[in-house]
């Protein structure tokens, strides 16, 4: 178990790699190489919405980005792609024409991914992300909010089936993330997707679990243990994250470790991501993040009493790497 691959998301950094820039690119480049001398073997690489209205014009611009990672000397990395859809991608809309939009949106991200020489693409694909619905001007809440759901899962069932296709051609598992209900209307658990997918044939469209979301949005033990089972047993256990519920530090969080990682650990052999949401403009709002910013070397000022960015992720390595040799002894 101690031994698996650990990634890193480069939420810790930025939401946008600008992939076009090569003065970024020797950013990147520069966190990756100190990262991997921590032990980190890929990251979580976040690809930003499209809004050229091509979003296949995107692809070359990635592919040419993985070029310059493997001319830095960094072709051992393994990379995976967080996605969001937006109201201008939208697969569970009501108009036909936009379901077809967020499907070549989603299939280009697919392709991003295969690029980026990546087998997992997760994220919020299902739902746009931080988009609570509305009707005449009031939120819909509880059992209102659960009877606007239905039929707009009913009608992205088809695209997840041909997103999933498209995805086995490719080499790519599509990973839906359930997001707690603090950040997005749907899905928040891990059984909401599960029986999203209960309509979907392909298992190359699975889930993608959270510890931040389960401690925030789940049933409780007894219900997440049934739920990774059954991901599991159905082919569909597609991605780990390892995030606090304040998506800060996870050297000293609330992470239920054991509660966590016993269920998965026997029947996931994947990379586990450690997210890290730091405090840059992209989060401020949008997850109302309080706490001061990692500074990030090379690029801030060392902030007195606050960790650089660096030395979080060091001391998040160290703590699962402890946990899991914990669980090993068992």
């Amino acid at each position: 178990m101690s031994a698996r691959d650990i990634y890193l998301s480069f939420f810790m950094f930025t939401v946008d790699l600008h992939p076009d820039d090569p003065r970024y690119t020797e950013v990147v480049v520069r966190h990756m190489r100190t990262l991997r001398n921590m032990g980190y073997t890929g990251f979580d690489m976040p690809v930003f919405p499209s809004d050229a209205g091509n979003p296949q014009a995107d692809v070359p611009r990635y592919e040419r980005l993985r070029t310059a990672l493997d001319t830095a000397g960094l072709e051992d990395v393994g990379l995976t792609t967080n996605v969001a859809t937006t109201p201008a991608y939208d697969p569970t809309s009501l108009v036909a024409g936009e379901r077809e939009a967020a499907l070549v949106y989603l299939k280009s991200r697919v392709d991003i991914t295969a690029a980026l020489r990546g087998t997992i693409m997760a994220g919020p694909v299902l739902f746009p992300y931080n988009v609570f619905p509305t009707l005449d001007g009031e939120p819909l809440w509880s059992d209102a909010l659960q009877d606007w759901l239905l039929p707009r899962y009913r009608l992205a069932r088809p695209l997840f089936e041909r997103l999933g296709e498209y995805a086995a051609e490719r080499g790519v598992r599509v990973a839906i993330e359930p997001v707690d209900h603090w950040e997005t209307p749907a899905p928040n658990m891990v059984r909401d997707v599960l029986d999203f997918l209960a309509g979907v044939r392909s298992p190359h469209i699975g889930v993608c679990v959270d510890s931040s979301h389960v401690v925030l949005g789940s049933s409780g033990p007894k219900a997440y243990r049934r739920d990774i089972r059954d991901a599991a047993d159905q082919r569909r256990l597609h991605y780990v994250q390892v995030s606090p519920p304040d998506r800060g530090e996870v050297a000293d969080s609330w992470i239920p470790w054991r509660t966590f990682l016993e269920p998965v650990l026997p029947v996931y052999h994947g990379p586990l991501l450690i997210e890290v949401f730091n405090a840059i403009p992209a989060f401020l709002t949008s997850l109302r993040l309080t706490r001061r910013k990692f500074w990030i070397p090379m690029d801030d000022e060392p902030v007195p009493g606050v960790p650089s960015a660096y030395d979080v992720a060091e001391d998040g390595i160290t703590r699962l790497r402890a946990e899991l040799a914990r669980l090993e002894e068992r």
